[in-house]
């Protein structure tokens, strides 16, 4: 349906449309992590760059969707919103991924260099789109380079993640509930090629879905007279984030830790991208200078957030006071108050 279809259609319709979508890709997100776990040791990746690259990635196409598709249709707060937006979501699920996790604190069982390292590229991809907005108002057919540098920036973080995982510098200290990346035994790979068409079907789906997210959250926007930076960074950016939610939770209940940590932070990676790839499609100039205030907290409260994770997979707590690290009740704390206060 095109822009018109969608404003012609009743707001119960339009919420019904985005609820289903919601849960459409929360129910394929569950099915995704199955086949990404296998892939990752049938590939030799291993967990963390398979979950930075591959599944972290093939999650965020919901995203995608949704902020390049907003960009298109002239919303850019909704945009960059709901990219940014996504990232301190998928941060805070990690918290609920850690309650999942019994034997000791996500942060501690899960501690490896690749983790550390693609936390480290996020906050240095997360301050490109903030010296867009300051910097001069520059682009080369259309594109700001900003966007450039944040896809080239991103290639090499990702090449950097690789080579510590062959050739590390730096390793986590192991103890006994520290959780390796072994792979698996007596998996046969003959279902390889199988577990690939599923993995891409699933991605369309997914695909298919955000775009709905983002047509129906542009509604949502207009007609509640809400912010579309309020309904990007938390509607829409929860809605679209809902895979890493399911499969981070899933891949910990499967033991796969490295996984669920790697395909957060390594997603959250890819999903700065979203910026670059909406101020493409934004055709009224610079979607850097587009961003509002709104934009800025979203992006300062994310940096927070990261911060916070890093520290919390160096210090390495082993269980919490409250059942869960420190900086995962800290996460949540800051993650909800900080949204409270933008309805205020």
């Amino acid at each position: 349906m095109d822009l018109f279809a969608w404003k012609t259609l009743s707001f119960p319709v339009v919420s019904a449309a985005f609820g289903a979508s919601a849960l459409l890709i929360a129910v394929v997100g569950t099915r995704m992590t199955r086949a990404a776990d296998r892939l990752a040791d049938e590939t030799g990746l291993g967990e963390a760059i398979f979950g930075a690259v591959l599944l972290g990635s093939t999650t965020s196409i919901a995203g995608i969707t949704t902020s390049v598709t907003a960009a298109v249709d002239g919303l850019p707060s909704l945009a960059i919103s709901n990219a940014i937006g996504g990232i301190a979501a998928q941060t805070v699920f990690l918290a609920v991924a850690d309650m999942a996790y019994r034997p000791a604190n996500l942060e501690h069982a899960a501690a490896s260099v690749e983790n550390l390292l693609q936390g480290a590229l996020l906050s240095t991809l997360l301050a490109i789109p903030l010296l867009g907005m300051a910097g001069p108002r520059l682009d080369l057919f259309g594109i700001h380079p900003a966007s450039v540098l944040l896809v080239a920036g991103y290639l090499y973080g990702i090449h950097l993640v690789a080579e510590a995982r062959s050739t590390p510098y730096w390793m986590a200290r192991q103890t006994d509930k520290t959780r390796q990346d072994t792979g698996a035994e007596g998996r046969e790979s003959a279902a390889l090629s199988t577990l690939w068409l599923e993995f891409v079907a699933l991605s369309l789906v997914v695909g298919a879905a955000g775009y709905v997210i983002a047509k129906t959250g542009g509604q949502v926007a207009a007609r509640t007279g809400l912010s579309e930076g309020l309904v990007g960074g938390l509607m829409t950016a929860v809605s679209t984030s809902l895979p890493e939610l399911v499969t981070s939770v899933a891949a910990v209940r499967r033991g796969a830790l490295t996984l669920a940590v790697g395909g957060i932070i390594g997603g959250n990676s890819f999903d700065v991208l979203f910026v670059a790839f909406s101020d493409v499609g934004y055709q009224e100039g610079s979607i850097y200078h587009a961003m509002t205030e709104q934009q800025v907290f979203i992006i300062a409260l994310t940096l927070l957030l990261t911060g916070i994770l890093l520290m919390g997979l160096l210090r390495r707590e082993r269980r919490g006071a409250f059942g869960i690290g420190f900086e995962s009740f800290l996460a949540l704390v800051l993650y909800f108050g900080a949204f409270g206060l933008l309805f205020v």
